[in-house]
Protein backbone atom coordinates (compact mmCIF):
# COMPACT_ATOMS: atom_id res chain seq x y z
CA UNK A 1 0.00 0.00 0.00
CA UNK A 2 1.11 3.39 -0.32
CA UNK A 3 3.49 5.00 2.46
CA UNK A 4 1.17 8.40 2.20
CA UNK A 5 -2.28 6.37 2.98
CA UNK A 6 -4.65 8.30 4.24
CA UNK A 7 -8.09 7.08 6.67
CA UNK A 8 -10.71 6.89 4.57
CA UNK A 9 -12.05 10.64 4.61
CA UNK A 10 -14.33 12.12 7.21
CA UNK A 11 -17.98 13.64 5.62
CA UNK A 12 -18.33 16.29 7.79
CA UNK A 13 -14.38 17.51 6.98
CA UNK A 14 -13.86 20.56 4.71
CA UNK A 15 -14.94 19.86 1.33
CA UNK A 16 -14.66 21.69 -1.97
CA UNK A 17 -17.92 23.54 -3.57
CA UNK A 18 -20.78 21.64 -4.79
CA UNK A 19 -20.00 23.29 -8.13
CA UNK A 20 -16.46 22.36 -7.88
CA UNK A 21 -17.15 18.98 -7.55
CA UNK A 22 -19.63 18.54 -10.20
CA UNK A 23 -16.76 20.43 -12.35
CA UNK A 24 -14.85 17.44 -11.40
CA UNK A 25 -17.00 14.73 -11.24
CA UNK A 26 -17.58 15.81 -15.40
CA UNK A 27 -13.96 16.68 -15.90
CA UNK A 28 -13.56 12.66 -14.82
CA UNK A 29 -16.12 11.40 -17.35
CA UNK A 30 -14.60 13.31 -20.08
CA UNK A 31 -11.09 12.52 -19.65
CA UNK A 32 -12.13 9.02 -19.51
CA UNK A 33 -14.54 9.05 -22.10
CA UNK A 34 -11.56 10.32 -24.51
CA UNK A 35 -9.19 7.61 -23.88
CA UNK A 36 -12.17 5.02 -24.97
CA UNK A 37 -12.72 7.01 -28.11
CA UNK A 38 -8.72 7.55 -29.40
CA UNK A 39 -8.18 3.23 -28.48
CA UNK A 40 -11.36 2.65 -30.12
CA UNK A 41 -10.69 1.70 -33.84
CA UNK A 42 -7.38 -0.02 -32.29
CA UNK A 43 -7.89 -4.55 -32.42
CA UNK A 44 -6.85 -5.95 -29.63
CA UNK A 45 -3.28 -7.07 -31.78
CA UNK A 46 -2.71 -3.17 -31.89
CA UNK A 47 -2.98 -2.60 -28.61
CA UNK A 48 -0.32 -4.69 -27.72
CA UNK A 49 2.52 -3.22 -29.78
CA UNK A 50 5.34 -2.02 -28.59
CA UNK A 51 7.94 -1.22 -30.81
CA UNK A 52 10.41 1.13 -29.14
CA UNK A 53 12.02 1.16 -26.02
CA UNK A 54 10.33 4.90 -25.33
CA UNK A 55 6.75 3.33 -25.96
CA UNK A 56 4.07 1.21 -24.22
CA UNK A 57 1.22 -0.50 -25.77
CA UNK A 58 -1.98 1.23 -26.02
CA UNK A 59 -3.89 -1.67 -23.76
CA UNK A 60 -1.43 -0.95 -20.99
CA UNK A 61 -1.81 2.84 -21.14
CA UNK A 62 -5.31 2.00 -20.80
CA UNK A 63 -4.63 0.10 -17.42
CA UNK A 64 -2.02 1.73 -16.29
CA UNK A 65 -4.32 5.35 -15.85
CA UNK A 66 -6.88 3.01 -14.05
CA UNK A 67 -4.43 1.82 -11.86
CA UNK A 68 -3.20 5.14 -10.73
CA UNK A 69 -6.99 6.26 -9.76
CA UNK A 70 -7.48 2.81 -8.00
CA UNK A 71 -4.33 2.98 -6.17
CA UNK A 72 -4.27 6.64 -5.13
CA UNK A 73 -7.80 7.54 -5.33
CA UNK A 74 -9.95 4.42 -4.15
CA UNK A 75 -7.59 2.44 -2.08
CA UNK A 76 -6.83 5.18 0.29
CA UNK A 77 -10.34 7.25 0.40
CA UNK A 78 -13.71 4.56 -0.42
CA UNK A 79 -14.36 3.15 2.07
CA UNK A 80 -15.20 -0.84 1.46
CA UNK A 81 -13.18 -0.25 -2.13
CA UNK A 82 -12.34 -4.04 -3.51
CA UNK A 83 -9.82 -3.95 -6.38
CA UNK A 84 -10.50 -5.59 -9.40
CA UNK A 85 -7.22 -7.91 -9.05
CA UNK A 86 -4.65 -7.45 -6.56
CA UNK A 87 -2.32 -8.53 -9.10
CA UNK A 88 -2.84 -5.66 -11.14
CA UNK A 89 -1.30 -3.77 -8.17
CA UNK A 90 2.11 -4.31 -9.47
CA UNK A 91 1.75 -5.02 -12.93
CA UNK A 92 0.40 -1.88 -14.00
CA UNK A 93 2.41 0.11 -12.13
CA UNK A 94 5.18 2.00 -13.89
CA UNK A 95 8.37 3.15 -11.80
CA UNK A 96 6.31 3.87 -7.83
CA UNK A 97 9.04 1.85 -6.38
CA UNK A 98 8.12 3.27 -2.75
CA UNK A 99 4.95 1.07 -2.99
CA UNK A 100 7.02 -1.78 -2.69
CA UNK A 101 5.95 -4.43 -4.96
CA UNK A 102 8.53 -5.64 -7.57
CA UNK A 103 8.19 -3.45 -10.51
CA UNK A 104 8.10 -5.42 -14.26
CA UNK A 105 10.65 -4.04 -16.74
CA UNK A 106 8.95 -1.81 -19.35
CA UNK A 107 10.10 -3.33 -22.05
CA UNK A 108 8.11 -6.49 -20.95
CA UNK A 109 4.91 -4.94 -21.57
CA UNK A 110 4.13 -6.20 -24.86
CA UNK A 111 4.01 -9.77 -23.85
CA UNK A 112 1.39 -8.85 -21.19
CA UNK A 113 -0.41 -10.83 -23.42
CA UNK A 114 -2.73 -11.53 -20.45
CA UNK A 115 -4.93 -10.02 -18.77
CA UNK A 116 -7.16 -9.45 -22.01
CA UNK A 117 -7.91 -6.35 -23.61
CA UNK A 118 -11.29 -7.24 -22.68
CA UNK A 119 -10.35 -7.66 -18.65
CA UNK A 120 -8.82 -4.38 -19.26
CA UNK A 121 -11.39 -2.55 -20.45
CA UNK A 122 -13.79 -4.11 -17.53
CA UNK A 123 -11.00 -2.65 -15.26
CA UNK A 124 -11.43 0.47 -16.54
CA UNK A 125 -15.31 -0.25 -16.02
CA UNK A 126 -14.76 -1.06 -12.65
CA UNK A 127 -13.04 1.59 -11.56
CA UNK A 128 -14.99 4.01 -13.10
CA UNK A 129 -18.15 2.66 -11.43
CA UNK A 130 -16.32 2.95 -8.07
CA UNK A 131 -15.46 6.22 -9.08
CA UNK A 132 -18.61 7.10 -9.62
CA UNK A 133 -19.60 6.44 -6.40
CA UNK A 134 -16.95 8.31 -4.69
CA UNK A 135 -18.60 11.58 -6.30
CA UNK A 136 -21.87 11.15 -4.73
CA UNK A 137 -19.92 11.58 -1.40
CA UNK A 138 -18.33 14.25 -0.30
CA UNK A 139 -15.36 14.99 -1.84
CA UNK A 140 -12.35 16.55 0.70
CA UNK A 141 -9.10 19.52 -0.70
CA UNK A 142 -6.74 15.90 -0.87
CA UNK A 143 -9.10 13.85 -2.44
CA UNK A 144 -9.95 16.55 -5.28
CA UNK A 145 -6.25 17.31 -5.67
CA UNK A 146 -5.60 13.76 -6.56
CA UNK A 147 -8.42 12.98 -8.91
CA UNK A 148 -7.04 16.68 -10.92
CA UNK A 149 -3.94 14.96 -10.74
CA UNK A 150 -4.76 11.09 -12.57
CA UNK A 151 -7.12 13.15 -14.66
CA UNK A 152 -3.94 15.37 -15.91
CA UNK A 153 -1.94 12.06 -15.88
CA UNK A 154 -4.18 9.94 -18.47
CA UNK A 155 -4.04 13.09 -20.75
CA UNK A 156 -0.56 12.76 -20.35
CA UNK A 157 -1.05 9.37 -21.62
CA UNK A 158 -3.65 9.78 -24.28
CA UNK A 159 -0.89 12.36 -25.77
CA UNK A 160 1.98 9.42 -25.70
CA UNK A 161 -1.19 6.70 -26.61
CA UNK A 162 -1.29 8.53 -29.98
CA UNK A 163 2.39 8.90 -30.32
CA UNK A 164 3.21 5.47 -29.49
CA UNK A 165 1.04 3.75 -31.76
CA UNK A 166 2.58 5.97 -34.58
CA UNK A 167 5.58 4.50 -34.28
CA UNK A 168 4.04 1.45 -33.69
CA UNK A 169 2.18 1.21 -37.09
CA UNK A 170 5.42 2.75 -38.52
CA UNK A 171 7.54 -0.14 -37.70
CA UNK A 172 4.70 -2.80 -39.27
CA UNK A 173 6.43 -3.47 -42.89
CA UNK A 174 2.45 -2.40 -43.86
CA UNK A 175 2.43 1.28 -42.63
CA UNK A 176 -0.96 1.25 -41.94
CA UNK A 177 -3.19 4.46 -40.80
CA UNK A 178 -4.18 4.89 -37.33
CA UNK A 179 -6.99 7.13 -39.15
CA UNK A 180 -8.65 6.32 -43.08
CA UNK A 181 -9.83 9.54 -43.72
CA UNK A 182 -7.59 11.95 -45.77
CA UNK A 183 -5.57 14.72 -44.36
CA UNK A 184 -6.19 18.14 -45.68
CA UNK A 185 -3.28 19.08 -47.80
CA UNK A 186 -1.41 22.14 -46.12
CA UNK A 187 1.18 23.68 -48.95
CA UNK A 188 0.89 27.42 -48.39
CA UNK A 189 3.09 29.46 -50.93
CA UNK A 190 2.44 32.50 -49.06
CA UNK A 191 3.87 31.30 -45.70
CA UNK A 192 5.23 34.03 -43.73
CA UNK A 193 8.82 35.03 -44.10
CA UNK A 194 10.34 33.91 -40.35
CA UNK A 195 10.39 37.76 -37.99
CA UNK A 196 12.37 37.85 -35.15
CA UNK A 197 10.44 39.47 -32.30
CA UNK A 198 12.54 41.83 -29.91
CA UNK A 199 11.95 40.92 -25.75
CA UNK A 200 13.47 43.51 -23.41
CA UNK A 201 14.79 42.08 -20.44
CA UNK A 202 14.87 42.47 -16.65
CA UNK A 203 12.93 40.93 -14.18
CA UNK A 204 9.98 38.41 -14.41
CA UNK A 205 7.88 36.09 -12.65
CA UNK A 206 7.50 32.55 -14.05
CA UNK A 207 6.28 29.25 -12.88
CA UNK A 208 2.83 28.63 -11.46
CA UNK A 209 0.89 30.03 -8.66
CA UNK A 210 -1.68 28.12 -7.68
CA UNK A 211 -5.23 29.85 -7.38
CA UNK A 212 -6.20 29.38 -3.67
CA UNK A 213 -9.72 30.39 -4.59
CA UNK A 214 -9.99 27.77 -6.96
CA UNK A 215 -10.29 24.10 -5.63
CA UNK A 216 -9.57 22.69 -9.18
CA UNK A 217 -6.74 25.13 -10.28
CA UNK A 218 -3.89 22.56 -11.12
CA UNK A 219 -0.09 22.57 -12.29
CA UNK A 220 2.61 19.46 -11.75
CA UNK A 221 4.93 20.13 -9.00
CA UNK A 222 7.68 20.83 -11.29
CA UNK A 223 5.91 23.93 -12.30
CA UNK A 224 6.28 25.65 -8.75
CA UNK A 225 7.21 27.49 -7.16
CA UNK A 226 6.59 30.94 -8.62
CA UNK A 227 9.92 32.77 -8.63
CA UNK A 228 11.79 35.96 -10.25
CA UNK A 229 14.34 35.16 -12.66
CA UNK A 230 16.71 37.62 -14.32
CA UNK A 231 16.61 38.06 -18.44
CA UNK A 232 18.86 39.63 -21.19
CA UNK A 233 17.30 41.13 -23.84
CA UNK A 234 16.56 38.61 -26.61
CA UNK A 235 14.99 37.78 -30.13
CA UNK A 236 12.79 35.06 -30.80
CA UNK A 237 11.29 33.60 -33.99
CA UNK A 238 7.44 34.45 -34.64
CA UNK A 239 7.07 30.35 -36.01
CA UNK A 240 8.24 27.60 -35.91
CA UNK A 241 10.77 25.93 -37.98
CA UNK A 242 9.35 24.63 -41.24
CA UNK A 243 9.69 21.23 -43.27
CA UNK A 244 10.72 23.28 -46.29
CA UNK A 245 13.42 25.15 -43.58
CA UNK A 246 14.26 21.93 -42.63
CA UNK A 247 15.40 20.63 -46.03
CA UNK A 248 17.57 23.53 -46.66
CA UNK A 249 19.44 22.19 -44.09
CA UNK A 250 19.54 18.81 -44.89
CA UNK A 251 20.43 19.70 -48.64
CA UNK A 252 23.71 21.63 -47.22
CA UNK A 253 25.20 17.94 -45.98
CA UNK A 254 23.60 19.47 -42.22
CA UNK A 255 23.69 15.63 -41.32
CA UNK A 256 27.25 15.47 -42.36
CA UNK A 257 28.67 18.17 -40.49
CA UNK A 258 30.68 17.36 -37.42
CA UNK A 259 30.81 21.20 -36.00
CA UNK A 260 27.38 21.66 -36.41
CA UNK A 261 26.69 19.29 -33.79
CA UNK A 262 27.31 18.50 -29.85
CA UNK A 263 29.60 15.52 -29.59
CA UNK A 264 26.52 13.58 -27.61
CA UNK A 265 24.32 14.46 -30.88
CA UNK A 266 27.59 13.60 -33.45
CA UNK A 267 28.13 9.86 -31.91
CA UNK A 268 24.11 9.45 -31.94
CA UNK A 269 23.99 10.25 -35.56
CA UNK A 270 26.57 8.15 -36.63
CA UNK A 271 25.59 5.45 -34.59
CA UNK A 272 21.89 5.85 -35.34
CA UNK A 273 22.52 6.71 -38.89
CA UNK A 274 20.27 9.96 -39.30
CA UNK A 275 19.88 11.35 -42.09
CA UNK A 276 16.35 13.27 -41.72
CA UNK A 277 13.49 13.23 -39.09
CA UNK A 278 12.23 10.10 -38.39
CA UNK A 279 8.92 9.22 -40.70
CA UNK A 280 10.76 11.01 -43.28
CA UNK A 281 11.64 8.42 -46.14
CA UNK A 282 13.04 9.29 -49.85
CA UNK A 283 10.64 9.31 -52.18
CA UNK A 284 11.66 10.09 -55.62
CA UNK A 285 8.16 10.46 -57.25
CA UNK A 286 7.66 13.88 -55.26
CA UNK A 287 8.83 17.06 -56.09
CA UNK A 288 11.12 17.52 -52.68
CA UNK A 289 12.15 13.53 -52.84
CA UNK A 290 10.80 12.47 -49.80
CA UNK A 291 7.54 11.83 -48.11
CA UNK A 292 6.63 11.43 -44.51
CA UNK A 293 4.63 9.05 -42.68
CA UNK A 294 1.12 10.74 -40.31
CA UNK A 295 -1.17 8.78 -38.19
CA UNK A 296 -3.10 9.02 -41.46
CA UNK A 297 -0.87 7.23 -43.58
CA UNK A 298 2.04 8.40 -46.05
CA UNK A 299 2.17 12.37 -47.55
CA UNK A 300 4.57 13.76 -50.12
CA UNK A 301 6.29 15.62 -48.37
CA UNK A 302 5.28 19.04 -50.96
CA UNK A 303 2.05 18.23 -49.30
CA UNK A 304 3.12 19.51 -46.35
CA UNK A 305 6.11 21.55 -46.86
CA UNK A 306 4.61 24.52 -45.07
CA UNK A 307 4.10 22.75 -41.41
CA UNK A 308 6.11 22.73 -39.01
CA UNK A 309 8.84 20.39 -38.89
CA UNK A 310 8.80 17.67 -36.08
CA UNK A 311 9.90 14.66 -34.64
CA UNK A 312 13.27 15.44 -34.19
CA UNK A 313 15.92 15.39 -31.20
CA UNK A 314 17.27 17.84 -29.33
CA UNK A 315 20.19 16.98 -31.15
CA UNK A 316 19.01 17.78 -34.23
CA UNK A 317 16.83 21.09 -33.40
CA UNK A 318 20.60 22.49 -31.79
CA UNK A 319 22.31 21.43 -34.71
CA UNK A 320 19.65 23.42 -37.22
CA UNK A 321 19.82 25.97 -34.99
CA UNK A 322 24.07 26.43 -34.99
CA UNK A 323 23.43 26.06 -38.95
CA UNK A 324 20.86 28.73 -38.49
CA UNK A 325 23.73 30.96 -36.82
CA UNK A 326 21.08 30.91 -34.31
CA UNK A 327 20.30 29.23 -31.27
CA UNK A 328 17.40 27.93 -28.98
CA UNK A 329 15.87 29.94 -26.86
CA UNK A 330 15.66 28.90 -22.91
CA UNK A 331 12.84 27.91 -21.12
CA UNK A 332 12.85 30.99 -19.19
CA UNK A 333 12.27 33.23 -22.19
CA UNK A 334 9.89 31.15 -23.82
CA UNK A 335 7.43 31.28 -20.47
CA UNK A 336 8.22 34.84 -20.30
CA UNK A 337 6.74 35.15 -23.97
CA UNK A 338 3.95 32.91 -24.04
CA UNK A 339 2.49 34.04 -20.28
CA UNK A 340 1.37 36.93 -22.80
CA UNK A 341 -0.21 34.82 -25.18
CA UNK A 342 -3.56 33.06 -25.28
CA UNK A 343 -3.35 29.17 -25.02
CA UNK A 344 -4.84 28.19 -28.57
CA UNK A 345 -3.84 26.31 -31.76
CA UNK A 346 -3.75 23.16 -33.17
CA UNK A 347 -4.55 20.61 -30.61
CA UNK A 348 -5.85 17.08 -29.90
CA UNK A 349 -9.53 18.24 -30.65
CA UNK A 350 -8.76 19.71 -33.95
CA UNK A 351 -8.77 15.84 -34.99
CA UNK A 352 -5.64 16.64 -37.28
CA UNK A 353 -3.29 14.85 -35.43
CA UNK A 354 -0.28 16.21 -37.57
CA UNK A 355 1.11 19.89 -37.39
CA UNK A 356 -0.65 22.90 -39.62
CA UNK A 357 0.10 25.43 -41.81
CA UNK A 358 0.26 29.19 -39.92
CA UNK A 359 -2.38 31.62 -41.01
CA UNK A 360 -0.04 34.62 -41.18
CA UNK A 361 -1.40 36.64 -37.96
CA UNK A 362 0.51 39.35 -36.18
CA UNK A 363 3.19 38.79 -34.19
CA UNK A 364 3.92 35.53 -32.46
CA UNK A 365 2.21 32.36 -33.48
CA UNK A 366 2.42 28.67 -32.57
CA UNK A 367 3.51 28.54 -29.63
CA UNK A 368 0.77 25.84 -28.50
CA UNK A 369 0.18 22.97 -30.10
CA UNK A 370 1.25 21.32 -33.84
CA UNK A 371 4.77 20.50 -31.57
CA UNK A 372 6.45 20.53 -28.65
CA UNK A 373 9.28 23.07 -28.81
CA UNK A 374 12.68 21.98 -27.27
CA UNK A 375 14.23 24.35 -25.40
CA UNK A 376 17.93 25.05 -24.65
CA UNK A 377 17.22 24.33 -20.85
CA UNK A 378 18.30 21.12 -18.78
CA UNK A 379 15.68 19.65 -16.97
CA UNK A 380 15.88 20.58 -12.94
CA UNK A 381 13.41 21.62 -10.23
CA UNK A 382 13.09 25.87 -9.57
CA UNK A 383 14.44 27.62 -6.89
CA UNK A 384 12.80 26.28 -3.68
CA UNK A 385 11.44 23.35 -5.53
CA UNK A 386 9.67 20.50 -3.34
CA UNK A 387 8.38 17.23 -4.28
CA UNK A 388 5.18 16.24 -3.42
CA UNK A 389 4.61 14.28 -0.03
CA UNK A 390 5.09 10.42 -0.26
CA UNK A 391 4.76 8.09 -3.19
CA UNK A 392 3.43 10.68 -5.37
CA UNK A 393 6.36 12.41 -4.73
CA UNK A 394 8.38 10.07 -7.61
CA UNK A 395 5.56 11.68 -10.22
CA UNK A 396 8.52 14.22 -11.64
CA UNK A 397 11.41 14.53 -9.50
CA UNK A 398 13.44 11.01 -10.00
CA UNK A 399 13.74 12.09 -13.52
CA UNK A 400 15.73 15.51 -13.00
CA UNK A 401 18.95 13.87 -14.79
CA UNK A 402 20.22 14.21 -18.30
CA UNK A 403 16.59 15.28 -19.43
CA UNK A 404 15.55 18.61 -21.11
CA UNK A 405 12.97 20.48 -21.14
CA UNK A 406 9.97 21.11 -24.09
CA UNK A 407 7.33 23.72 -24.52
CA UNK A 408 3.75 24.44 -25.66
CA UNK A 409 2.40 21.13 -26.89
CA UNK A 410 1.13 19.33 -29.88
CA UNK A 411 -1.20 18.53 -32.19
CA UNK A 412 -2.12 15.63 -30.09
CA UNK A 413 -2.22 17.07 -26.60
CA UNK A 414 -5.35 17.90 -25.12
CA UNK A 415 -6.37 21.70 -25.23
CA UNK A 416 -7.09 21.84 -21.44
CA UNK A 417 -4.03 20.00 -20.38
CA UNK A 418 -1.56 22.81 -21.64
CA UNK A 419 -0.96 26.40 -19.79
CA UNK A 420 2.65 28.79 -20.73
CA UNK A 421 4.30 26.75 -17.54
CA UNK A 422 3.71 23.28 -18.57
CA UNK A 423 7.28 21.43 -18.51
CA UNK A 424 7.63 18.97 -20.88
CA UNK A 425 11.00 16.72 -20.84
CA UNK A 426 12.98 13.78 -22.60
CA UNK A 427 15.98 12.75 -23.20
CA UNK A 428 18.10 15.08 -25.99
CA UNK A 429 17.73 11.81 -28.53
CA UNK A 430 14.29 11.34 -28.38
CA UNK A 431 12.51 11.53 -31.72
CA UNK A 432 9.29 9.51 -31.24
CA UNK A 433 7.55 12.49 -29.65
CA UNK A 434 5.90 15.28 -31.83
CA UNK A 435 8.46 17.70 -30.79
CA UNK A 436 9.99 20.64 -33.19
CA UNK A 437 11.95 23.86 -33.34
CA UNK A 438 11.58 27.64 -32.69
CA UNK A 439 14.53 29.82 -33.16
CA UNK A 440 16.09 32.26 -30.83
CA UNK A 441 19.16 34.69 -31.07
Amino acid sequence: MPSDRRKPHDPGAPGSSDLAASSLHSRYRSVRSMTRRLAATLSAEDQMVQSCTDASPVKWHQAHTTWFFETFVLRPYLLGYKPFREDFHHLFNSYYLSLGDEIPEKKLRSSFSRPSLEEVVAFRAHVDREMERLFKQPINEEVTRRVILGLSHEQQHQELALTDIKHAFFSNPLRPAYQANTLAKERADQVPALQWLSYSGGLREIGHSPDRDNPLDFCFDNEAPRHWVYLQPFRIASRKVTCREYLDFMSDEGYNRPDLWLSDGWETVKQSKWHAPLYWERDPSDSTGWRIFTLRGWYGLSDQFDTAVCHVSFFEADAFAKWSSCRLPTEIEWEALASQELVRGNFLESGRLHPSVLNGAEGVEQLFGDCWEWTASAYTGYPGYKPLRGTLGEYNAKFMSAQMILRGGSCVTPADHMRATYRNFFSPATRWQFSGIRLAN
